[in-house]
C-alpha cells in the first residue's frame, strides 16, 4: 500500500506542473534605451498580454530624462510594446532604471542601454531587485552580457518544462550514467545547432508545429519508458543517441522562440548565444544529476519501488504532455 501511496504523489506532483500551450515560459519583459542622437533616446518595453506585468507594470526612467510626447502601444503575437521617446539630460551613469510591477510577478526583466559614445550595458531586473542604478557602459560590458544570458539560459531548461521532461524521460528510459551522458549531449549538440541557425536567420520553421511535435517527442519517450522491458530493447535504447539527436533538432526550434523573446544585444550576438547554451547545459547537468541521485536513493532504500517509481512519472510525463499536444494543435 505505502509504494502505491508513493506513486500517486509523484503523479500528482506531476500533475500540478504548469501546463500551459506555450511550455517556453521563459518570457521575461524586455526593456530597451537607445540614444537616437545626443541627450535624445528612444525607449521600447515588451512584456506579455497575459501577465499582470504587460496590463499595468510600468518603465521607472532615469531621474534626467523625461517623456515627450504620448506613449504609443501595440500587440505583437502575445506581446504588449511600449514605445517612448525621452529626451535626458547628461549621461545615464549612476542613474536608476526599474520596472514598477516586477515585484509582483514571478518573471524577470532585461534591460539594455545602448549610448552613442559608450559599449552596450545589459542589465537583469527580478521580483527581488525590480531596479538597477546603471554603471560605467564601459565596464565590464562582455562579462555582464556573458553572467545575464548564462542565467537565462540555466532559468529556460529549469522552466521550460518542455524541454525538462524531455530531458527527465531520457534518464528514465536509460541505465547508466556514462549512457545518460551521451545521449544528453547528442540533445545538446543538435539543439545548439538549430538555435545557432535559427538566431542568425539560417533556418526558419513556424512555432506552432514546432511546439506541438516538440510535446510528441515527450510522449513518445514516456511510451518507450512504460513499455520497457529487460531483455526486449526498444528503438530508443538502442540508439538512444540518434533519437536524442533527431528531436534535439525541434527542441532547438523551441529554445530560439524563447531566446527571440528574449532578444540578443546587438554586436555581442556570438557571445549571447553561446552564454546562453552553456547555461542551458548546465541546467540539463543538473538535472540529469538530480535525477540519477534520486533514482538511485530510491533503489537503495526501496528497490522494489524503483520501476513503479519510473512508470508512474512516465505516465505523469506522458498526461502532461499529451495535453500541450492537443492545445498546440487547436491553438
Amino acid at each position: 500500500m505505502n509504494r502505491w501511496l508513493a506513486v500517486l504523489w509523484i503523479c500528482l506532483g506531476l500533475a500540478l506542473c504548469p501546463t500551459s500551450a506555450h511550455a517556453d515560459e521563459l518570457r521575461p519583459a524586455y526593456i530597451e534605451m537607445t540614444e537616437q542622437s545626443p541627450g535624445q533616446w528612444s525607449l521600447l518595453w515588451k512584456a506579455s498580454s497575459n501577465s499582470r506585468l504587460g496590463q499595468t507594470g510600468e518603465v521607472t526612467i532615469p531621474e534626467n530624462c523625461e517623456v515627450e510626447g504620448e506613449p504609443q502601444r501595440e500587440y505583437s503575437g502575445s506581446n504588449i510594446l511600449t514605445r517612448l521617446s525621452l529626451r535626458c539630460a547628461g549621461p545615464l551613469q549612476g542613474q536608476t532604471i526599474g520596472l514598477k510591477g516586477l515585484e509582483l510577478s514571478t518573471t524577470d526583466a532585461l534591460a539594455r542601454i545602448a549610448s552613442i559614445d559608450a559599449a552596450m550595458q545589459t542589465v537583469r531586473l527580478t521580483p527581488d531587485q525590480p531596479a538597477a542604478i546603471l554603471a560605467l557602459a564601459t565596464a565590464g560590458a562582455v562579462s555582464n552580457i556573458a553572467a545575464t544570458y548564462t542565467i537565462l539560459g540555466f532559468e529556460h531548461i529549469l522552466l521550460g518544462f518542455d524541454h525538462l521532461f524531455f530531458v527527465l524521460a531520457l534518464v528514465l528510459l536509460l541505465k547508466g550514467g556514462w549512457l545518460v551522458a551521451k545521449t544528453v549531449t547528442a540533445f545538446t549538440i543538435a539543439h545548439s545547432l538549430t538555435l545557432a541557425g535559427t538566431t542568425l536567420g539560417l533556418l526558419s520553421l513556424p512555432s506552432q508545429p514546432v511546439e506541438a511535435v516538440i510535446a510528441l517527442s515527450i510522449i513518445f519517450l514516456a511510451v518507450e519508458v512504460v513499455k520497457a522491458k529487460p531483455n526486449d530493447l526498444r528503438l530508443s535504447e538502442r540508439f538512444p543517441w540518434i533519437v536524442a539527436f533527431l528531436f534535439g533538432l525541434l527542441h532547438g526550434f523551441g529554445f530560439a522562440g524563447a531566446l527571440a523573446e528574449i532578444g540578443l544585444p546587438e554586436g555581442d550576438v556570438p557571445l549571447a548565444l553561446l552564454t546562453f547554451n552553456l547555461g542551458v547545459e548546465i541546467g540539463q547537468l543538473a538535472i540529469v544529476a538530480a535525477a540519477l541521485a534520486a533514482l538511485y536513493g530510491i533503489g537503495k532504500v526501496q528497490g522494489h519501488w524503483l520501476q513503479p517509481t519510473k512508470t508512474a512519472m512516465a505516465y505523469g510525463i506522458g498526461i502532461i504532455a499529451t495535453y500541450w499536444f492537443v492545445e498546440r494543435m487547436i491553438a
